[in-house]
């Protein structure tokens, strides 16, 4: 089964910014407990503008920590598969 994985991306004003680190940061040890990998990139050319990825081994793994995580990634149902490129 191939490796799923979630995108969202989010924008906030400079004075959210700060909040929104502390909730990315809650998300990132709630995605690692369900056994996923979490990460946030920040757009250096636009503070504020993020985008995330939860990834799993597979579907049901990344499925069910969207289910599990109190505040889950924007857009969570959308899970993308990798494709296999060999």
């Amino acid at each position: 089964m191939p490796r799923a994985l979630t995108i969202a991306h989010s924008k906030v004003a400079p004075p959210e910014r700060e909040a929104l680190l502390e909730r990315l940061r809650a998300r990132h040890a709630s995605y690692v407990l369900a056994g996923c990998h979490y990460w946030a990139f920040e757009n250096p050319m636009s503070p504020g503008e993020f985008t995330e990825f939860a990834e799993a081994r597979d579907d049901a793994t990344l499925a069910a920590a969207h289910k599990r995580v109190h505040d889950p990634l924007p857009g969570a149902t959308h899970i993308y598969h990798e494709v296999d490129l060999s």
